[in-house]
């Protein structure tokens, strides 16, 4: 029974470190799916300041991270993209002010890597979850 039970607990081991990091990334991603629609329209919209693409995604970046409070295994990443008519063109749009949110959470699982008893635990670098969002900066509560 004591050979049994040491070789059973390394596997019982990664396996619910396993466990425990992809419950952490579901409760990330439904976290930060709330959370990145509020940001982008309290903040992305109308950010403080200069009125420039940066400063928005800056200001969107920091509310989400404030937001989802695991600096420890979490990062957030924000870019903005014009959204253009089937064309390419953005002149000849109905709508030549909307702008895509695309926010990014890259989830780092812990431990980094774990080996015991001859069985490893190494998780992928990092897991990645995406969020969009279409709106108008220039006029408040037009959301796409």
């Amino acid at each position: 029974m004591t050979v049994e039970l040491a070789v059973l607990v390394p596997v019982i081991i990664v396996v619910a470190l396993t466990v425990l990091n992809l419950a952490g990334f579901v409760v990330a991603c439904a976290a930060f799916d709330r959370i990145a629609l509020d940001a982008v329209i309290s903040q992305g919209v109308s950010p403080p300041g200069e009125q420039s693409d940066l400063v928005a995604a800056q200001a969107v970046s920091n509310c989400i991270t404030d937001a989802l409070g695991r600096e420890s295994t979490c990062s957030v990443e924000v870019r903005l993209e014009r959204v253009f008519d089937a064309s390419g063109s953005a002149d000849l749009s109905m709508a030549p002010l909307l702008t895509r949110f695309v926010c990014t959470l890259v989830y780092r699982p812990w431990p980094r890597a774990f080996s015991i008893g001859g069985v490893a635990f190494s998780p992928p670098v990092a897991l990645r979850h995406q969020r969009s969002i279409v709106v108008d900066r220039y006029r408040t509560g037009v959301v796409m």
